[in-house]
């Protein structure tokens, strides 16, 4: 596993556990139509954070670990802002999606620079 690899793995597990933390994670997976969307984000059969959850987190996990060829490009943060900007949280949690947005930069970053 190349260092790029590694570093992308602990940063998926970041994103793992803001969204954990935020209490949008979910123990039930959406139907097998819902993420066979052909749609960006799957935007019209799931959340954003189901999306990252169900679809963005696994593949980028299963990239990660057999050091498979990365995407040279990635903008996923500025999609996580317009998402949860929309969303309301507990005053507390406004800096567990700061931190989710950030973790997702780092992402963006690392695969884009």
């Amino acid at each position: 596993m190349s260092d790029v690899h590694r570093q992308l793995a602990i940063r998926l597990f970041a994103v793992e556990q803001h969204l954990r933390d935020l209490d949008v994670w979910s123990d039930t997976a959406p139907s097998a139509v819902a993420l066979a969307s052909d749609q960006p984000f799957a935007i019209d059969t799931l959340e954003f954070n189901e999306w990252l959850q169900f679809i963005f987190l696994p593949r980028m996990q299963a990239l990660a670990h057999s050091g498979a060829y990365l995407p040279s490009a990635c903008g996923i943060a500025p999609m996580a802002e317009e998402y949860f900007r929309g969303q309301y949280f507990r005053e507390q949690s406004t800096v567990g999606v700061e931190q989710l947005i950030e973790a997702l930069t780092a992402i963006d970053q690392l695969l884009s620079g």
